[in-house]
């Protein structure tokens, strides 16, 4: 009898419109086809960015009407800083085997505390230890241990073709939320103090309400979320489950730094046997604590020079601040406040906007070619930006200086997802997000002795040069490298194990066939 034909292949899909290569190129194809666990997270971040744009800028203010005096306003920013430090790269250490919600979630109630404390108290050093030991945020900045562990959990939920793209909404609405927070607290406070005569400490007061309020609702979205934000949750491609039969002995040379618990990490030759469910397993090594962290060498070969070229990067975000950037405008041009949160204000929103477009490009060209090509104008803004003589001019290179600045956020984070184990993700951002903050207050110290010798200029000018070496460093150490080599190889080992439990049933069947 003749085999029957094979049936015709489908058609091919039909052309896509002009809006629809539109909507494909703002990413959201990408992020409705996640899981919802990051709509939350999106959620969450951009809740509690509203809520640090808010504090950031009332917070100087609230102090000033406590009659605070500056040494002491810039002892606790200093103070407040360091603390988001220590307590971001703690948890972040700890998250993975803690749990990562349950890790959010107490991020979360100490934001509470922090809000409820800075509603009702006044003392000064009930404050500084609520600020310390909480979660407040002086600069308006995530230094909190929420971020590091959001961007983990949302390269769990997504494979390396989307992860991108999702990120870039995450960074995107994380800007619109820090704009919003600063434009709706100076109207309600402004509001408070004119129509209901309220007092000002009264008016800042009512504004940490609001912080609280936002703390609550990242409690609610934390537990809104699924298994799938943990290790291992299975949220996006290429995972695989701890309890996974899969056995992998490893070479030498791949063994963690850190801890004892690597049970399915390789190198590019190893060994790979399948063993039944029912099977005994060797003994393990001793098992390590839960505040135990492993990472490999092979990812500390790839972190230490992204660490190093982050931290020149951080070195000259710090010298060129957005604060210090608007006082070298004040002090050259001598314009209206209300004019220079005029110009703020269309950069942020244009930062935003780009941010949106950061995934898409990353998926065309690449991370790495996004992160450069992007930044590269930028950093070209800041090395020019003492060269105007007029306002326009001078306003210009600031668009392109911060409408670009953001753009490469979500390749970077997509980047580090992308070349270490999905185990050390979030240990590694958040030691990444430590070395940032602090590589970055190093900066500020150094303008200060430019601009009392007169020499603010020569600021931009090396702020600039600092940061084009970080954008040719990123180029010539990482274009060449391999990504998701990682989720390739975990895609393997399900592969191996399927064979190899296909195998097995096969034997069985035959031997009971035989019996």
């Amino acid at each position: 009898m003749p085999p029957e034909p094979l049936p015709p292949p489908p058609p091919p899909p039909p052309p896509m419109t002009r809006g629809q290569r539109l909507f494909a190129l703002t990413g959201l194809p990408s992020l409705l086809s996640t899981p919802h666990d990051a709509l939350l997270i999106i959620l969450n971040r951009t809740t509690r960015m509203l809520s640090y744009g808010a504090s950031s800028l009332i917070l100087a203010l609230f102090f000033s009407s406590l009659n605070f005096s500056d040494s002491q306003i810039g002892l606790f920013m200093t103070l407040t800083l360091l603390g988001d430090v220590v307590l971001s790269l703690l948890l972040t250490l700890v998250a993975d085997r803690l749990g990562r919600r349950r890790t959010l979630l107490i991020g979360a109630v100490m934001m509470i505390a922090s809000g409820i404390v800075f509603a009702t108290c006044e003392n000064y050093f009930v404050l500084l230890v609520a600020a310390v030991v909480g979660v407040i945020s002086a600069t308006g900045g995530d230094f909190g241990p929420f971020r590091a562990i959001e961007e983990s959990m949302v390269s769990e939920l997504t494979g390396p073709e989307t992860r991108a793209e999702v990120l870039g909404w995450y960074v995107a609405m994380s800007s619109a939320g820090s704009c919003a927070g600063t434009a709706v607290a100076g109207r309600v406070v402004q509001w408070l103090l004119e129509t209901k005569g309220w007092e000002g400490k009264e008016a800042y007061h009512a504004v940490f309400w609001g912080y609280v309020a936002m703390g609550v609702v990242n409690v609610l979205g934390v537990w809104g979320m699924t298994e799938r934000c943990e290790l291992g949750g299975g949220g996006g491609k290429g995972r695989r489950s701890v309890r996974e039969p899969v056995q992998v002995l490893e070479e030498p040379e791949t063994e963690p730094l850190l801890a004892a618990e690597a049970e399915a990490e390789a190198g590019p030759s190893r060994d790979v046997s399948v063993v039944g469910r029912e099977e005994e397993e060797e003994p393990k090594k001793e098992q390590k604590g839960w505040y135990k962290v492993e990472i490999s060498r092979s990812t500390l070969s790839v972190m230490l020079i992204l660490w190093a070229l982050l931290m020149i990067d951080c070195v000259a975000d710090g010298m060129v601040s957005m604060s210090l950037t608007t006082y070298y405008m004040d002090q050259k041009f001598h314009l209206p406040k209300s004019m220079l949160g005029d110009f703020l204000s269309v950069a942020y929103f244009l930062a935003a906007l780009s941010s949106v477009f950061a995934g898409p490009m990353a998926r065309h060209i690449g991370l790495v070619n996004t992160m450069v090509f992007t930044h590269i104008p930028s950093s070209a803004a800041v090395l020019f930006f003492p060269l105007p003589k007029n306002v326009t001019a001078t306003f210009a290179l600031l668009l392109v200086r911060v409408g670009l600045n953001n753009m490469d956020q979500a390749p970077r984070a997509a980047l580090i997802a992308a070349v270490v184990k999905p185990e050390e993700r979030t240990a590694v951002m958040g030691i990444t997000g430590t070395l940032r903050t602090l590589a970055s207050t190093m900066g500020p110290s150094i303008t200060g002795v430019l601009a009392d010798g007169g020499r603010f200029w020569v600021a931009f000018v090396v702020a600039g040069a600092l940061r084009l070496t970080y954008d040719l460093g990123i180029f010539t150490m990482f274009i060449n490298i391999k990504l998701n080599k990682h989720e390739q190889q975990e895609e393997g080992d399900e592969q191996v194990a399927r064979e190899g439990n296909d195998e097995e049933e096969e034997e069985e069947d035959l031997e009971r066939r035989r019996e």
